[in-house]
């Protein structure tokens, strides 16, 4: 019999609100953290608006002393940040310096879609061009490796389970969870932590903005930028942060009498293969109808029972097929479709981070009895309007939210899919 997995701790940087209150209360008022971005402006963006979390930088001065922080680019503070503050909501103390115990029953599974292209162009690139090699430091290499973030994180918590990075574009912190979950199932972990992490930097963002994907007709308006599900979306919002879920065996949390906010019931991933209309950059449809299906077996659930999505959702054409991929993956037409909404209105597309901060807020809905608003919809795209009645335009306060489906879908033409449940102790799941 496999193992339950359960959500004991969330640590979350957005750009509209670091912390769980700061951005539970967003969530619940709809509150965008897409700014203008002067830099952008001055680097000929045509795209001068982003989602990047406010204070950051003095925030993580607050959690690490200056020997920690100088190897600690944008990226992997976020992902040392957010697990940091998962470790401690699940109840956890800090490994004190000069403990050297290794917490054999805990790994971390945290990964990145693009990772330190910031260190790399404004240090590495310039310092080897100007033949100053040996000045770059020893620091340089555990900023720029892909696995930086869980590598940092590992010594903060000091774990001794399975420690990695994935990277899987924007499906990236969605296949961390999965990943982990899977590995609680099979007993190999009582816990993990699992998300994702994405710096802000023009140079991850540049190839998007010259590839016209990302927003450029609402620079004068940035918190109307993001606008999944609508007829007049223009591009998504580049964004960045980090989210990391605390994922722990349901009998081992259960022992330390520890707080859930919700079971993950199950997942899938797959890939279209590039083929039947999908692409580097668009997914086939019928890889995604496949994941959301997989999805809903490996949960055990009928698909009649879901309640809400969380879309991928970006503000792009994809869109109105994505939506349409879920209608025909769960048989359910408009008359009985789950709620619908799209985080990305609020805090625009955070790459490798998007994922893990979509999955901590449906852990918080989940938990807090609320479905979040999706903003800038009010014109729905003419192809979704059967289904504009289940677009939650403002927020929903109900005690009726069981089971929530939360999917990714990212460039490769990869899939991701993830189902929560409420946590009841007396529930019928028992």
């Amino acid at each position: 019999m496999k193992r339950r997995v359960v959500v004991t701790g969330i640590g979350v940087a957005a750009p509209n609100g670091h912390g769980l209150p700061a951005f539970e209360k967003a969530l619940r008022g709809g509150i965008s953290g897409i700014r203008f971005i002067p830099e952008l402006k001055e680097m000929n963006f045509a795209c001068q608006v982003g989602g990047v979390p406010q204070d950051f930088d003095q925030i993580r001065k607050s959690y690490f002393d200056f020997e920690k922080l100088m190897s600690m680019n944008d990226n992997i503070g976020y992902a040392s940040v957010t697990a940091v503050d998962a470790w401690r909501d699940a109840g956890f103390d800090l490994p004190e310096t000069g403990d050297d115990r290794v917490d054999w029953d805990t790994g971390a599974i945290v990964g990145c879609g693009i990772g330190g292209m910031d260190t790399i162009a404004r240090t590495v690139v310039p310092m080897v061009n100007e033949g100053r090699v040996r000045r770059l430091g020893s620091r340089i290499v555990e900023q720029v490796m892909n696995s930086g973030t869980s590598a940092r994180i590992a010594g903060l918590l000091a774990l001794g389970n399975q420690v990695t990075s994935n990277s899987s574009a924007c499906s990236t912190g969605n296949e961390a969870i999965i990943e982990s979950v899977q590995r609680i199932r099979n007993g190999l972990a009582k816990r993990m932590l699992a998300g994702g992490s994405e710096g802000a930097s023009p140079y991850i963002w540049a190839g998007f903005d010259a590839m016209r994907v990302i927003c450029r007709k609402f620079n004068d308006r940035p918190e109307r930028a993001s606008r999944p599900l609508s007829a007049s979306a223009a591009g998504f919002v580049p964004g960045s942060g980090g989210a990391i879920l605390l994922l722990e065996d349901l009998e081992t949390a259960r022992a330390r009498g520890a707080r859930i906010y919700a079971e993950i019931l199950g997942g899938a991933v797959n890939c279209g293969g590039q083929r039947m209309g999908g692409s580097m950059t668009a997914p086939n449809p019928t890889g995604v109808r496949n994941c959301i299906r997989a999805a809903v077996r490996d949960a055990g659930i009928h698909p009649a029972e879901i309640d809400a999505i969380n879309g991928h959702l970006t503000a792009t054409y994809a869109d109105p097929v994505e939506v349409a991929n879920w209608s025909e993956a769960l048989e359910r037409g408009p008359e009985d479709f789950p709620w619908i909404q799209s985080t990305k209105s609020m805090i625009g597309h955070c790459l490798g981070a998007a994922g893990a901060i979509e999955c901590a807020a449906v852990a918080l809905q989940l938990h807090g009895g609320f479905v979040h608003p999706s903003l800038n919809c009010e014109d729905v795209h003419p192809d979704i309007g059967p289904f504009e009645h289940r677009i939650p335009r403002e927020g929903i306060e109900t005690d009726k939210l069981r089971v929530f489906a939360k999917a990714g879908f990212g460039f490769g033409d990869v899939n991701s899919c993830l189902i929560f449940r409420k946590w009841e102790e007396n529930g019928k799941h028992e």
